[in-house]
Order: C-alpha cells, then sequence, then structure tokens
C-alpha cells in the first residue's frame, strides 16, 4: 500500500511544531500497517475553509497520476473544513481509486463526508462568532478590534496567568508626526499624489513597510480606510464597518458594508493624534472633491468613486515591466507608467500613443494568436480533458443505473419472501430502505449534468473570423456594439507588458488561453454558457498563456 501523508495547522494552532507531530503520528500508523509512504504535504498558517492551498493541491495533482493508493491525515479537518470541498476531495480520490484513511475516523466513507463536514462548518461558523464576540468586547473596553493601523504601536502585556493582553495599543510618535503632516499638506491644497511622491522622495515607509502610493492616503472615505479617514486619529475606535465573505470560486474574502446602525463607536481619547480643526478641514476638502456643480450652482454627485466600465480597450491590462505598475493616461493621448508618476519609484519614462498599442494588439489578436502549431496544443489537450470528463461522467452514471436495477431485484425478492410468510416487519424496514436508496439515486440521475461539448472540428477557422468579426463591430457607428466587441476581446488578452528598449515601447501580450477557446467553442455568448468552465478548467490544467512580441 503506497501511502501519501498530509498535514495542516492554521489559526487555531499557530506553531510549526504541529506539522510534525501531525507527521510523526502518521507515520507511526503507517509503519504498524506495514504500509509505505511515498510523499509527505503540507500546508502551514492557511486555513482549512478552502482548498485553495498548495500542499493540498500538489496531493489531488498527484492522485490523479496514481503515485499511491491512500491519503493518510491526522483527522477529516486537516483536509477540509468546508462541506463542499471535503465532498469534492472525497469524489477526486474515488474516481482516482485513492482511499482517504484519518487516524481519528479511520477509513472515510460517505457517511464521515456527510456527518463530519457538517461539523466542521459549524465548527468554523462557532468560531467566528466567538471571535468577533471577543472583539466586540476588547472595543467596548477602549481596545483594538482587530489589526494595527499606522501612527500606533501594539502593547505587549501578559495577564496574571501568563497569556496575552489583546488590544491595548499606544501611539508611535514618530508615525504620528508622519500623519499629522500629511494631513496639514492634504488640508493645504496638496494632492494625495504628491503627499505620496514627497514622502517616497524622503525615504518615510509606507504602513506595508514598501512605497507610499496616493490610494493609501486616500483611502476609501465610505468603508474607512486610508490614513485620511482612519477616526481613530481623533480618539475614536470604530468596529464592525464592514463584514467579509469568501468568494467560493477563487477563496478570497470580500469586504461587504454593514448598515451604520450596526456599528461599535467607542471613544479613546489617549488613541488621539490630531486636534479636531485638522480633522474637519480634511473632511471638508474630501466633501468638496467628492461633489461638482451643475450650471445652477447646485451640488451633484461627483463620478470619482463611481464603478463604471474600462474606459479604453485595454484599460487595466498595461502593465510596466521594469516595477511590474499599470500604464495610466497622462495626456489625452499618451499612456505611461503610472508608478513612475504617482510613487516616483521608477524610471521607465517612455511613453507610447493609446490608438498605436491598441491598433499593434488587435492586428496581432487576429494573426499570430491564430498559430497552426499553438491550436493543435489546445485541440489536443482540450480533447483529452473533455473525453476524461464524458468517461468520468458517463462512469457515475452507469453506476447509478446498475444500483437501481439491483434495487429493483432485491425488492422483488423481499415481496417474493413476504409472500411466503417470511417476517413481514423485518422485511418491510428492508424495503423502506431500499426504497429510499432508489429515490436518491433517481434523484442523482435526473440531476446529472450533461456531457461536456465536443471540440468543434474547425476551431482555429471559428477563432480568426469570430475576432475579425470583432475586430469589424469596434470600427462599427453603433455604441452597443463596440461596447459588447470591446468587452469580449478583452477575455482574449491576459495583461500586455510593456517594456522600454532605446527610448521606444516593446510589447509582449499574453493571451488568455480560457477566453481564446472559449470563443472558439461558444456560438452565441463566447463570455459564458455551458462549456465556458469546462474550457477554463483544460486552459488552467497545464496551459501557460501564449506569449508574443510586438
Amino acid at each position: 500500500m503506497k501511502v501519501a501523508i498530509y498535514a495542516r495547522y492554521s489559526s487555531d494552532n499557530q506553531r510549526d511544531a504541529s506539522i510534525a507531530d501531525q507527521f510523526r503520528m502518521c507515520r507511526l500508523h503507517a509503519e504498524k500497517q506495514g504500509w509505505i509512504i511515498v510523499e509527505e504535504y503540507s500546508d502551514h498558517a492557511i486555513s482549512g475553509a478552502s482548498l485553495l492551498r498548495p500542499g493540498v493541491q500538489a496531493l489531488i495533482s498527484d492522485a490523479t497520476r496514481g503515485r499511491f493508493d491512500l491519503v493518510l491525515a491526522e483527522a477529516m479537518d486537516r483536509l477540509s473544513r468546508d462541506q463542499e470541498d471535503i465532498a469534492g476531495l472525497f469524489k477526486r480520490m474515488s474516481y482516482s481509486d485513492v482511499k482517504i484513511f484519518t487516524l481519528s475516523e479511520g477509513e472515510v466513507s460517505h457517511l464521515h463526508v456527510g456527518l463530519k463536514g457538517t461539523m466542521n462548518a459549524l465548527f468554523l461558523k462557532d468560531l467566528a462568532d466567538k471571535t468577533r464576540r471577543g472583539q466586540r468586547g476588547r472595543v467596548e473596553a477602549g481596545k483594538s478590534g482587530g489589526g494595527n493601523a499606522y501612527g500606533y504601536d501594539v502593547v505587549k502585556k501578559l495577564d496574571g496567568n501568563g497569556e496575552p493582553i489583546r488590544g491595548d495599543r499606544t501611539i508611535n510618535e514618530a508615525q504620528a508626526e508622519v500623519v499629522r503632516r500629511i494631513f496639514r499638506d492634504y488640508a493645504a491644497g496638496k494632492s494625495a499624489k504628491t503627499i505620496a511622491f514627497a514622502l517616497n522622495k524622503q525615504g518615510i515607509p509606507a504602513p506595508s513597510g514598501g512605497d507610499w502610493g496616493f490610494s493609501t492616503i486616500n483611502g476609501n472615505p465610505k468603508r474607512g480606510n486610508g490614513i485620511l479617514n482612519n477616526e481613530m486619529y481623533v480618539g475614536k475606535i470604530v468596529w464592525n464597518r464592514q463584514r467579509f465573505v469568501k468568494d467560493p470560486d477563487t477563496g478570497k474574502r470580500q469586504a461587504r458594508p454593514n448598515p451604520e446602525e450596526e456599528w461599535v463607536i467607542q471613544d479613546v481619547p489617549e488613541l488621539r493624534i490630531l486636534d479636531d480643526a485638522l480633522w474637519e478641514a480634511v473632511k471638508a476638502r474630501q466633501a468638496r472633491n467628492r461633489l461638482a456643480r451643475d450650471e445652477n450652482g447646485n451640488a451633484e454627485v461627483a463620478t470619482v468613486h463611481r464603478r463604471r466600465r474600462p474606459k479604453y480597450l485595454f484599460s487595466g491590462l498595461t502593465k510596466c515591466a521594469c516595477c511590474g505598475g499599470g500604464y495610466s493616461a497622462i495626456s489625452a493621448a499618451l499612456i505611461g507608467c503610472s508608478t513612475a508618476r504617482n510613487k516616483g519609484t521608477c524610471d521607465n519614462r517612455v511613453n507610447i500613443r493609446r490608438d498605436e498599442l491598441e491598433s499593434r494588439v488587435l492586428n496581432a489578436l487576429r494573426t499570430r494568436l491564430v498559430d497552426p502549431a499553438l491550436f493543435a496544443r489546445f485541440c489536443e489537450v482540450f480533447t483529452q480533458e473533455v473525453n476524461r470528463l464524458r468517461m468520468e461522467g458517463r462512469t457515475n452514471v452507469a453506476a447509478a443505473e446498475a444500483e437501481i436495477k439491483k434495487i429493483d431485484r432485491e425488492l422483488d425478492t423481499l415481496l417474493d419472501l413476504i409472500l411466503k410468510g417470511g417476517a413481514a416487519d423485518r422485511i418491510n424496514a428492508k424495503m423502506v430502505g431500499l426504497e429510499q436508496r432508489k429515490k436518491e439515486v433517481e434523484a442523482f440521475l435526473a440531476e446529472a449534468d450533461d456531457p461536456p461539448p465536443l471540440l468543434h472540428p474547425s476551431m482555429a477557422q471559428l477563432y480568426r473570423s469570430r475576432v475579425q468579426g470583432l475586430y469589424d463591430a469596434l470600427q462599427s457607428q453603433d455604441e452597443e456594439k463596440r461596447t459588447e466587441a470591446a468587452d469580449i476581446i478583452r477575455t482574449l488578452v491576459e495583461d500586455i507588458v510593456l517594456t522600454p528598449v532605446d527610448g521606444k515601447v516593446e510589447i509582449d501580450v499574453r493571451g488568455d488561453l480560457a477566453g481564446i477557446l472559449t470563443l472558439s467553442v461558444q456560438t452565441k455568448n463566447p463570455a459564458g454558457g455551458a462549456g465556458s468552465s469546462q474550457v477554463k478548467m483544460v486552459a488552467g490544467a497545464g496551459f501557460e498563456p501564449a506569449t508574443f512580441r510586438l
């Protein structure tokens, strides 16, 4: 029996020794059983609420290649605490003929996945509730409810039992003087960009330890982040302004604002850095910046933080090769490195006309991305993945259909036993169980996904013709057609890297293979549809984005 061991610790057990302890216990068990350990996987200080962990992803990848027969872990919650993820992991391992065994539960079955998965999910929710309750208690006691803010130091003290006392802060005078300087300069009319540029020039580290940016200073007034919006500087702690929810697709946390009546505000005069007059002067200037005037002099909401479509075709996709920062408009026609102009920490001052950039990239999309060898590789890997998915889906469906036939035979046998005078109570109980199982299997068959779409034999030709059609649509006088075409074309580009060479700009375009494949296999809506998720999975499984230089 070839075995892979998996170990993990998270915020509920912050010590690397935990990994070594889990490995040691699993090795001892494997030795007693006579199993051969072929690999050990681990994730350090990562929550079990998501499968987006390097260790468990490597485990899944090696399982599909048949490197081992069994996964050994201390407990199921080391593998995952999320119900959906543990079920998906169990399904993947079953498909690869790999069993899961834990020291706590033994061999993991469907019953463990259902019951323990629910218990682990409830544990996470209970832990979150207790954490928030503790944070609220600290805030109401005049202590910090979360991370530290720029301008303050964490006070490290222990209670009578040797446990750390959390939430105490003290003013960092050096950083506090930087905060006062930022507020004075902003109130005097300087922009956040100018302030950030000056701080970087003097080598003053930003809150993150890197370079200052204007967004670090401006922040978002509604969310209360950024130097200019931190009310702790005037002696107030505002807690529960927002909550975080996890995106099920990416595993990343997304901030959502809470109603103002749910905020908890606590006065902490000992942490005041600014006087009220300076704070109010900054707030007044922020209000003027967020408001514009119509022709009658009446205030109307400006477009400062308004969400909108990208203004230009490749907005947000262009990057500087020197510093990794984005390119932004420096005039009506030119774009340049925003880091060089906003922070002063990049030496790239070479600009390029926006219309020239768009023309070169669009021409490349029409020609160079439709390389025969590249598309041959696309077709090969795409077909392999589709065939694998079809086989997997067909295997599960065939097994379910065979189980229904078996249940029907058993029901017929039990009915014959009743007619022959068998123990009716026991037979009836078994028949009820079989009928219930039959309903579950029939429900699975009813909800089973259709097999993924087959690859179109003229994929390259379809891609070329559709990109040409999109290119023509961009020249259309119809605003709706131009907007739709631009949105689709943006899905074909991963990013555009601009490199200054001898006073000119060289362009490296990374094509998004998922977008290219999707455009080739869809008939109506390239940005979505039944085949889109399959295409994105194929493009992410072993492909590197296609890169070419213009």
